[in-house]
């Protein structure tokens, strides 16, 4: 198996949370290693707590396995680097915010609305959805939205 195709079969893993977001565009993979038709995938956790975890490595194994060249996947969930919004590609950053309404925290803690453009949005509460999300509000266009963390 071929690194372009190792890349491509790992663009086709969605995240659970966000369908058609691949987890590629979040920026889980890490590393990848092929032996005698063998894959391993090293993938980095958004939250070490994530209840997808276990969903997001079967879907990659079974994404390998599918393949008539690959003898078997084996998923290993990394410790380190930590993961971060800095780990997001362009186009996934461009999905959370068009498809999901969610909103990353600049650099200098502020926000910027995914819907509207406004700087006027204000957390309301650290607890969100998951544990990798919480919950602020956009003052302008009145809309909620969900910060990744």
């Amino acid at each position: 198996m071929t690194l372009p195709s190792i890349d491509a079969v790992l663009a086709t893993v969605d995240d659970p949370e966000y369908p058609g977001l691949s987890i590629v565009d979040l920026g889980l993979v890490e590393s990848f290693d092929v032996a005698d038709g063998h894959v391993t995938v090293g993938l980095i956790p958004t939250f070490s707590g994530c209840p997808a975890l276990q969903m997001i490595a079967d879907d990659v194994v079974s994404a390998f396995e599918s393949r008539s060249d690959v003898t078997g996947c084996t998923v290993e969930w990394l410790a380190g680097p930590v993961w971060g919004t800095d780990r997001l590609s362009g186009q996934g950053r461009a999905r959370l915010a068009s498809d999901y309404t969610v909103v990353l925290r600049r650099k200098d803690g502020t926000l910027r609305c995914p819907v509207c453009g406004s700087d006027t949005v204000t957390d309301q509460s650290m607890a969100g959805p998951t544990r990798c999300r919480s919950i602020a509000w956009c003052n302008e266009c009145r809309n909620p939205v969900e910060v990744m963390r």
